[in-house]
């Protein structure tokens, strides 16, 4: 079986248009969250993930616009998932407050959660990951931290995929991920391709600008921070 794996869409269409295009033919694909958040088209991005019914898990931003859950946002963030919850109808926010915090899909092979298998909030960078992650699947997709990575241990692979709307790991490239589920059990059985693809930065910019959200939202994709 071959997943595509995408997570930290964040409202940014432009990007997740490049990797749809860009994604080989693949079984499935499944979101590790945040669909919403900082960029302006929070709408198309919802309704392409439902189009897709793409198994997806609730991240921070998500559940901050579906249910008005405080967390540390700064004020970009903040002025996202206002911006998010003016833009959506009664039906993508219904949708985004019935995600669950974790799901797993491939016959329990794949486990799919935000931030940490104990804390949906919880940063967990790659050279964080760890064996102790894992409770039995082979892969454990993680979100949140916006840097791709992953490692393999002998029970299974511990994963980010990378973020598709917003790059925090110094590349500006969207980024995603292809994974092989082989036979058999445990990390041998997985096989992680990380991929990017470049999009149209500056349309982003001009359409932050115009939809009057922090420019910065919008300039620091060039910097992939």
């Amino acid at each position: 079986m071959r997943l595509g794996v995408i997570s930290d869409i964040h409202g940014n269409r432009i990007a997740l248009d490049a990797v749809l295009d860009d994604m080989p033919t693949v079984d499935r694909l499944v979101c590790a969250g945040d669909v919403v958040g900082y960029n302006p088209w929070p709408a198309a991005c919802v309704a392409a993930v439902r189009e897709r019914s793409i198994p997806t898990v609730m991240g921070n931003h998500d559940r901050a616009v579906a249910s008005e859950t405080p967390f540390r946002f700064n004020s970009m963030a903040a002025a996202g998932v206002d911006y998010a919850r003016e833009q959506l109808d009664e039906d993508a926010l219904g949708w985004l407050a019935d995600l669950p915090p974790t799901r797993t899909v491939a016959d329990g092979r794949v486990k799919l959660v935000h931030g940490h298998p104990d804390d949906p909030d919880r940063y967990t960078y790659p050279e964080e990951f760890s064996a102790r992650m894992l409770d039995g699947e082979d892969l454990l997709v993680t979100g949140h931290t916006h840097v791709q990575g992953h490692r393999v241990f002998d029970g299974g692979v511990v994963m980010n995929p990378g973020s598709v709307g917003q790059p925090r790991d110094g590349d500006p490239d969207a980024g995603y991920a292809v994974v092989t589920l082989d036979e058999g059990t445990g990390g041998d059985a997985v096989t992680v391709e990380e991929r990017r693809v470049g999009y149209d930065i500056d349309e982003v910019i001009g359409a932050v600008d115009d939809a009057g959200l922090p420019s910065r939202i919008g300039t620091r994709l060039l910097d992939g921070q």
